[in-house]
């Protein structure tokens, strides 16, 4: 049987200090956290998050779920339209040690003091082959860019423009009128189902921007204040994930989008997307579209 190689969960000792820090000593992450690990029901709602914890400000518990949600201690699903949360089965397992930790001044900060992680442990988990279809692309495969293909890859990087300009100019060519505003937490810079490849078909695709403040050659480590940008941008609801920068890309990078890429078409059973847009791909993208990104 054919098998492939992903990385799935880091060292759980490093996981639980991740909970423990994500928590931190906020009562109300702390009470959102009991609350959605609670009970046999599956799916909590703002309503049953606020039941529980007795926290009567909705906007308040929503913040702090949103915050555990971006620190990848929950997920979360919509529905009827509004934001839900469901547990990890990791953290669930553990969830009374992470509570006695968050509940003790003294156990929090011993804790802390000698979990410091020293960098991430990769457990390697095998997976059915069979069940997992995942595609990397480029720009030249994407039929919303089309106009990419006629310029040469003879190009050198150019010098960034402001993140806005350019996610305005990328809007403006594959036709997406959403509006998308950016905060510390978010999984995505643009989200669109404008997006098509060469056959046409339109499908959702999650897009991560890297902005002018990042310098060098870009590794994963410098995605995302913990280097988790890559996990979280595979938490969007979407079948092709990209990542945009002005200058090279380590192949690390590429290497942790075909990990994430994998772990999703598995568990959602369907074919998943992925790639880079580096600094030359974006000078072709610009000198193809200049109208676009003035």
């Amino acid at each position: 049987m054919p098998e492939s190689v992903s990385d799935v969960r880091s060292h759980s000792t490093a996981s639980l200090a991740q909970a423990v820090r994500a928590i931190g000593r906020s009562v109300d992450r702390r009470l959102v956290f009991e609350a959605v690990y609670s009970g046999h029901k599956k799916i909590k709602t703002i309503e049953d998050i606020k039941r529980r914890t007795g926290i009567r400000n909705e906007i308040i518990v929503l913040q702090r779920a949103n915050e555990l949600y971006s620190d990848q201690i929950i997920n979360r699903i919509k529905v009827k339209g509004r934001w839900a949360y469901t547990k990890d089965a990791f953290y669930s397992r553990h969830r009374h040690e992470i509570l006695a930790l968050a509940k003790s001044k003294t156990k929090l900060t011993n804790f802390m003091k000698r979990d410091q992680p020293s960098g991430q442990v990769e457990v390697r988990v095998k997976l059915p082959g069979q069940l997992i279809k995942t595609k990397m692309i480029t720009v030249d495969d994407i039929a919303s860019l089309s106009k990419v293909r006629t310029i040469s890859h003879n190009i050198v990087s150019p010098k960034p423009i402001k993140e806005a300009v350019f996610k305005r100019g990328f809007k403006q060519i594959i036709c997406e009128g959403g509006k998308f505003q950016d905060w510390g937490g978010e999984g995505n810079d643009l989200l669109t189902t404008r997006f098509a490849l060469k056959k046409g078909k339109r499908i959702s695709a999650a897009f991560g921007f890297k902005g002018r403040g990042t310098k060098g050659v870009l590794y994963p480590k410098k995605m995302g204040k913990r280097g988790d940008q890559i996990a979280r941008l595979f938490k969007t609801p979407a079948q092709a994930f990209l990542v945009q920068y002005w200058a090279q890309i380590d192949e690390s990078v590429l290497e942790a989008l075909a990990t994430q890429a994998k772990m999703k078409s598995y568990y959602e059973g369907k074919i998943i997307y992925y790639g880079i847009i580096d600094g030359q791909d974006t000078a072709r993208l610009l000198k193809a579209y200049p109208k676009q990104f003035k």
